[in-house]
């Protein structure tokens, strides 16, 4: 074989959402885009804030004297000195925790964010533990950096199970890797669940002497609603990274531009800082796009407005609530995990393909028995499907 064996296994295990766009696109083609309800990508369609192209122009077309050596020449590992301080003050206010620069470090979006993490914590062997249903996309990054995943079942409206973690951590334990708000399910974790969770992996180190780190992805940290607020981790655990992305706050996802947030905090900070900004370099991402970190320091202020997307899922809720669906009201992110008609999700998700609907089903996500729906589509596309989705229940 011309390729590496597990690269070879990935691709015969590809993800469900890739499935179902390639067949989103054969449907599109067949029956006009018009005609077909694609549910299945999370894809940001809202536009970004004007600022944004505000501040395009003006470091485009309003360039600083020696613009080509200041700024698109090389620059630290870890980004702009302005940028990271930036963002840290935003970090700093949003957080409730005293940060500065030194403790960012400006990624290629969360997915690299996450790479270097993994990258810098793991030995050969050593454990993540990642709560389901989660992205799974979590698999490859940690077996990129040789780390093993562990699962454990949340409780029964997608809330951690701080006794499933506790069961779950051994001495080969690293990392616990959460994600909220939670893609595919949508749930916030409270106050109360991370201040838990702190407890337990603070009891945990007191006892046997070893860091496990706590770090939280945070791609959809500015896309919540009805009020919720999300907890931060490193105001309640020592040890503590978040991971952030800007795609979803400004509708940015193809500039891949993110973060690391390092709790000052943290056992040995320094070193761990500067195993951050090593593997930042030696995966290949170098730095976060220069272009991108200038444009988003003058902007960490400013979002898409977040009403609107409050405004589908609430549309998609009663809609498909009053088709027949039971579905659980998510509390951030833009994604709907409505529970399977039939315990079949896999069955049921290519029934809804006669019906021009394209869902992921939950497996993909370690959450058989429910299925994916991203609302970061057009209200009318939503609106127009509700008569599908009642047909599609009604006729099983």
């Amino acid at each position: 074989m011309s390729i590496a064996n597990y690269i070879s296994k990935s691709m015969e295990e590809s993800s469900w959402i890739r499935k179902m766009f390639e067949e989103g696109m054969r449907l599109k083609e067949k029956l006009g885009e018009e005609n077909v309800f694609d549910f299945s990508i999370g894809n940001p369609d809202l536009r970004p804030p004007d600022e944004f192209f505000d501040a395009i122009k003006e470091i485009c077309f309003k360039p600083k004297a020696n613009c080509f050596i200041n700024e698109h020449g090389y620059m630290s590992n870890a980004g702009y000195p302005e940028t990271r301080e930036a963002v840290a003050v935003k970090v700093s206010e949003d957080y409730g925790v005293p940060i500065t620069g030194d403790f960012i470090v400006m990624t290629c979006g969360a997915a690299g964010g996450l790479n270097v993490v993994l990258k810098t914590l793991l030995n050969p062997g050593e454990e993540v533990i990642v709560p389901k249903p989660y992205f799974f996309e979590y698999t490859p990054y940690i077996n990129n950096h040789n780390g093993i995943i562990t699962f454990v079942e949340t409780n029964q409206d997608f809330s951690l199970n701080i006794e499933n973690i506790n069961s779950a951590i051994n001495k080969k334990t690293k990392a616990v890797l959460i994600n909220s708000p939670n893609n595919p399910t949508g749930k916030v974790y409270s106050e109360k669940e991370i201040k838990e969770l702190a407890k337990l992996l603070n009891d945990r180190y007191k006892n046997n002497g070893r860091v496990i780190y706590l770090i939280n992805d945070e791609s959809y940290r500015e896309l919540v609603y009805d009020g919720v607020k999300i907890p931060s981790i490193l105001k309640y655990y020592n040890n503590s990274i978040t991971v952030t992305s800007l795609s979803k706050t400004l509708s940015l996802a193809g500039e891949r531009i993110g973060f690391i947030t390092v709790n000052p905090s943290c056992d040995d900070t320094n070193t761990l800082m500067s195993g951050l900004i090593i593997c930042n370099r030696i995966l290949g991402y170098i730095n976060a796009p220069a272009l991108m970190q200038r444009v988003i320091a003058k902007i960490l202020n400013k979002s898409v407005d977040i009403n609107i997307y409050k405004r589908k899922r609430d549309l998609f809720i009663n809609g498909l609530v009053n088709a027949g669906y039971q579905v659980e009201k998510p509390d951030g992110a833009f994604y709907i995990f409505p529970k399977s008609p039939i315990k079949d999700d896999v069955g049921f998700v290519r029934h809804l393909l006669k019906y021009n609907i394209l869902a992921v089903p939950g497996v993909g996500f370690l959450g058989p028995g429910y299925f994916r729906l991203s609302y970061a589509v057009p209200e009318e596309v939503i609106a127009r499907s509700f008569s599908k989705f009642k047909e599609a229940i009604e006729s099983i």
